[in-house]
């Protein structure tokens, strides 16, 4: 079915681009995506859904803070500010990782091309550098199963490639509670090597009570050539968050008292998270000849943590309520692609495999009323995978294009229980997961300005050890949790419409088996359970257009019907979850909206107006209760003017101009009902940059 509406779609689209083709004005070329295929290649190509943000688009009049800043452009992806620096942001894409208590799972995190994501499926946005962002590419849908333990898509940053000349920018701004920012970046091409290294800090007082945070970033890449066929890239980047306070949520009677209040256990218990995270890596691009290129990565890091949660952990059985982290990851990868034909039509044929490791020390203690006392957890707990993938492409015919792909992974859990005690016993215990996944495309080049694609994968979610941690009654691992499974089709349009715009649509149907969820949420520990099957059906739409006058439209929508097909029980005591019920944490619908005008010629000015609709959000599996629908404006304006070898940028942005009061995102399933995370009211942020030409 889904072929035959995309099918339709391009018959209706199609009159348009060839008035197009009639037309003096040539076809707007596109960005170009590598996360989808793994090679270079135009978005506009690829028979999946997958969207690229620029690094203008990134830093024009924003405080360049959070990834949720820029994935509001993008459908299909909602992307929720907790106000809460101690959990990350919330990230889902078409409905999957809505449930994660803090970081982002469900979606794969890349930097340059190494893996943000653990080889658990756990990954965290904070670390990545805006400063030194060149774009974002967002996948969705079928082909992100290529990338092994998820089901949602894959969102990968790119640091900007090192100038020519050498340039120095100094970037800051501050606004409303006590938020300021401070960055410094350095490019360019030493001899024959290239640079960019950049530092940042952020703090903030925060919207709510209890909620101070500050977050110290940097981010390096050096580029140079070994052989004028060998390409060698080395990063690394390093992230500091000291003492963040975690305000936890409210609950709806507490937000209506006050938004910006907190829970009285945070304030007991000293609710709180340290992170000191380094990581590094290196890559080399070897190009043998036009027809074949060899790519090799390597990357390593360690991750410090230690968090308050909001209750004591002392009785015997507990696993404290002070975690500590200790945890070393590395990995290696390769990939070989070849460019040739079969039949006299082109072919190009990738086949690599990933090998990656987590090991940390998990210790937890008592926590006293925001004091670390005696411990009650002491285990060693690992996570190796190993994945294997092919994939090929082929122009079979003049107007038609096939992709096929197939990835099998393996992933094993281990712990060893270091703390053995009366009312505790010996926990240890393991367990391997694998999961073949295979992927298929077709893309029929209707016109040069049309492509109809249709698309189908078969993705796995395997549990995280946060998501093992807990047992419901007893002590230990949760093994018992099986891998998520999903089945995935998509149908879409791509059109190059005239005056250089872009329009794409997709519809999709994804269907899960297993779906883990949350099953008891109290006081900031969680334990989880397989629940039936899941289906999640939606559309998708974005069109971007350039007016004349320099005006600039940008439309993101999103439809989706995400529910459980089967009916289950959870929470204490348990109830039941009917068919039909929605999933939690993910909204039916969304859309977004800029208009931007920067007139040129003589003056800097630029301004935008932009809009934000987010459906109401369950807050459990139950739907007893949501979170509103709310909508919200911003605006921005901003000015840049050259003075010699110095380029300056000052803008302003006044965020929910209408001051609404609204939750911008939920805590799934949190059992003391504080599920509502409340956003700012009316705030302001006033940012200014400087760049020099040395």
């Amino acid at each position: 079915m889904l072929p035959a509406v995309a099918l339709a779609v391009g018959f209706v689209v199609a009159p348009a681009a060839r008035a197009q083709q009639a037309s003096d004005e040539p076809a707007a070329l596109g960005p170009v995506t590598v996360t989808a295929t793994r090679h270079a290649e135009r978005i506009f190509d690829v028979p999946a859904s997958v969207d690229s943000i620029d690094a203008a688009e990134i830093r024009d009049g924003q405080p360049q803070v959070n990834l949720s800043e820029s994935l509001v452009r993008v459908p299909g992806i909602f992307a929720a500010n907790r106000q809460n620096y101690a959990q990350d942001l919330q990230v889902s894409s078409r409905g999957f990782g809505a449930r994660a208590a803090f970081g982002v799972r469900g979606v794969r995190l890349y930097q340059d091309g190494i893996p943000v994501t653990m080889p658990d499926g756990q990954g965290q946005t904070g670390s990545f550098s805006l400063l030194s962002a060149q774009r974002i590419e967002v996948l969705r849908g079928p082909f992100s199963a290529l990338y092994g333990n998820a089901s949602g898509g894959v969102i990968s940053v790119f640091t900007e490639d090192p100038p020519a000349e050498p340039l120095a920018t100094i970037t800051g701004g501050g606004g409303s509670y006590g938020t300021w920012t401070l960055g410094t970046k350095a490019a360019g091409t030493a001899g024959h090597v290239g640079y960019v290294v950049a530092g940042s800090e952020f703090r903030t007082d925060g919207f709510r009570d209890h909620s101070q945070a500050r977050r110290d970033l940097t981010n390096a890449k050096l580029a140079f050539d070994i052989a004028p066929s060998t390409h060698v890239t080395l990063i690394g980047n390093s992230q500091y968050q000291p003492e963040t306070q975690d305000p936890l949520g409210l609950t709806r009677a507490q937000w209506s008292a006050n938004p910006r209040g907190v829970d009285p256990t945070a304030i007991q218990y000293d609710t709180r998270k340290t992170i000191n995270q380094v990581q590094g890596g290196a890559a080399v691009d070897q190009r043998f000849s036009d027809a074949l290129q060899l790519h090799v990565d390597a990357y390593g890091g360690r991750r410090l943590i230690r968090q308050y949660l909001a209750f004591s952990g002392g009785f015997a059985a507990s696993a404290g309520g002070v975690p500590d982290v200790d945890r070393d990851y590395a990995g290696v990868g390769g990939r070989l692609v070849w460019h040739g034909n079969a039949l006299a039509r082109p072919l190009t044929l990738t086949v690599g495999g990933d090998a990656d490791s987590q090991h940390e020390l998990r210790t937890g203690y008592i926590n006293n009323n925001g004091v670390m006392g005696d411990l009650r957890r002491n285990e060693d707990d690992t996570v190796t995978s190993h994945d294997f993938y092919a994939q090929a492409e082929w122009e079979f015919a003049t107007r038609w294009s096939g992709t096929a792909g197939v990835r099998t992974s393996s992933v094993r859990y281990k712990s060893i229980d270091h703390y053995v005690a009366p009312g505790n016993p010996d926990d240890s215990g393991g367990r391997s997961f694998e999961d073949t996944s295979p992927v298929l495309g077709l893309v029929l080049h209707a016109t040069d300005d049309v492509n109809v694609y249709a698309s189908y994968g078969e993705g796995f979610e395997t549990p995280t050890f946060v998501e093992l941690a807990y047992r419901d009654g007893a002590t230990g691992l949760n093994f018992a949790l099986r891998p998520a499974r999903s089945r995935a089709a998509e149908s879409g349009v791509k059109v190059l419409l005239p005056g250089r715009q872009h329009l794409n649509l997709a519809v999709f149907h994804v269907d899960s088996r297993n779906e883990i969820v949350v099953d008891q949420s109290t006081g900031g520990r969680t334990t989880y359970k397989n629940a039936g099957a899941t289906r999640r059906v939606g559309a998708e739409a974005m069109w971007d257009a350039p007016f004349d006058h320099g005006l600039h439209a940008h439309v993101a929508l999103t439809w989706l019907r995400a529910e459980f097909v089967d009916a289950y029980e959870s929470g204490s005591p348990p109830a039941l979850v009917a068919s039909g019920a929605r999933l939690p944490g993910v909204p039916s619908k969304e859309a977004y909206g800029e208009l931007a005008w920067a007139p040129g010629g003589r003056t800097g000015f630029s301004s935008a107006l932009e809009a934000q609709y987010v459906d109401k959000l369950y807050v459990n599996d139950r739907n007893s209760d949501a979170a509103p629908a709310y909508a919200v404006m911003n605006a921005r304006a901003g000015y840049t003017w050259t003075a010699g070898t110095a380029t300056w940028s000052a803008f302003a942005r006044l965020n929910n101009l209408f001051d609404r009061n609204y939750a911008g995102s939920v805590i799934v399933g949190d059992s003391n009902g504080r599920y509502f995370e409340p956003a700012p009211g009316r705030n302001w942020f006033l940012g200014a940059s400087v760049r020099l030409r040395l």
